[in-house]
């Protein structure tokens, strides 16, 4: 098989993104990468813009960062002998959350918007190894015109996510430079760099003052884990109801209040008491062997993250944790209620934005890929005749056609 050549893959490039064909031509998984970019909306013409982020917001984030105790091991690894390259930490939502190296890749580098605060996840930066290291929780080394933006092209970049001791993603390790990035060594140095990462963070993380709050994660169709003690448990959908409606309802629940929010047919409290006994054996004290069951210890869900990051403006971040509908195969009217409400939060919050960027993020999502008010809030706020603002009108007139609403 013939090994392609740079002109192959921009030849591949240009094709997919004026055709959406070509793909056979290019290694499976630039070839996802790209359809998830070009699906997604990601301009193959503009780099990733310069973040808006504070001096102060940007320290902060440092500041709590699970991967601030690892810098030291990676400036040793990657960066003590001057580096042909620059090295870069992100957060598990691909903002860069640390940018050091080489002075004039940082120059560089830094024209097409890769600089600290700056987030590099797919779906604003489209293919790129830490973007897409997070997007497949898998090492990726993405070379010159593999990349989706044209102007990061001149780049390559091996990235590889870092876990903490779950196997939950803290963030990502990339290096980004010339032809020395391009190489198997240079893959190996980061895969070898992140093991190190991997077995720091796991030796001086500091003994909290008790136990971590206990983690339920309920969105999208991998909802449905608690993670307790440090251990990861896949939850059967009526346990994960059930942990659900008790964290929304910290006062606790009755057999009778809980059949209610369960089912809309008739639930016996029996039936409700049998599945929180089955519960319990596999969470223990964590719910009350009493009634009103409730939980004995604060669980903090993946929906209290999207409603923390809406609490405090940054629509961004909310798009970012939402990771799809509260457990979307649930038929239970206690989840419904809950699913409901957040999937319009972040809706709304996404429309009153404004924001093209944020609002192309929605339409990307299964919730937005037919939302006719967004893809006309999307119209309104791109640019007249761009590519994006014909895309959204072609959509609506689309979504019109199908629901046969006159225009």
């Amino acid at each position: 098989m013939r090994v392609l050549t740079t002109s192959d893959v921009t030849a591949a490039h240009d094709a997919f993104v004026t055709t959406g064909h070509g793909l056979s031509r290019v290694r499976r998984l630039v070839a996802d990468s790209w359809r998830r970019s070009r699906r997604i909306g990601v301009d193959p013409e503009l780099p990733t813009p310069r973040t808006e982020l504070s001096d102060t917001d940007l320290a902060d984030l440092r500041r709590r960062s699970p991967l601030a105790p690892a810098l030291p091991v990676v400036r040793r690894l990657l960066l003590d002998v001057d580096p042909q390259w620059v090295a870069a930490l992100t957060d598990a939502d691909g903002r860069l959350l640390w940018v050091e190296g080489n002075r004039s890749v940082l120059r560089a580098v830094g024209s097409v918007g890769f600089v600290e605060g700056a987030v590099w996840s797919e779906d604003c930066a489209g293919t790129n190894a830490p973007g897409t290291a997070l997007a497949t929780n898998r090492e990726v080394q993405v070379i010159g015109s593999e990349h989706w933006v044209r102007p990061v092209q001149p780049w390559n970049c091996a990235a590889a996510p870092v876990h903490d001791a779950t196997g939950r993603v803290l963030g990502v390790l990339d290096i980004t430079g010339g032809p020395p990035v391009a190489t198997g060594l240079a893959m190996q140095l980061v895969r070898a760099t992140v093991a190190a990462v991997e077995a720091t963070l796991g030796s001086t993380a500091a003994p909290a003052d008790g136990p971590a709050h206990p983690t339920l994660r309920v969105l999208g169709s991998q909802g449905g884990t608690l993670v307790l003690d440090g251990t990861a448990h896949r939850l059967s959908g009526r346990h994960a109801e059930i942990l659900l409606l008790l964290a929304a309802h910290p006062a606790g629940l009755g057999a009778d209040e809980m059949a209610v929010l369960l089912s809309e047919t008739e639930l016996s409290g029996a039936t409700v008491r049998a599945e929180v006994s089955r519960l319990r054996r596999l969470v223990g004290p964590l719910v009350s062997a009493s009634r009103p069951y409730r939980l004995t210890r604060a669980v903090r869900t993946d929906v209290d993250a999207v409603r923390d990051a809406l609490a405090l403006g940054d629509v961004s971040q909310a798009l970012a944790s939402y990771g799809g509908r509260v457990l979307p195969r649930s038929a239970s009217p206690g989840v419904g209620e809950v699913r409901d409400a957040v999937s319009a939060e972040v809706r709304s919050a996404v429309l009153a934005s404004g924001d093209p960027r944020l609002i192309v993020r929605w339409t990307a999502s299964a919730e937005g890929a037919d939302d006719h008010g967004a893809w006309r809030a999307l119209a309104g706020a791109s640019a007249p005749a761009s590519a994006l603002h014909l895309r959204a009108v072609t959509h609506v007139r689309r979504l019109d056609a199908a629901l046969a609403v006159p225009r």
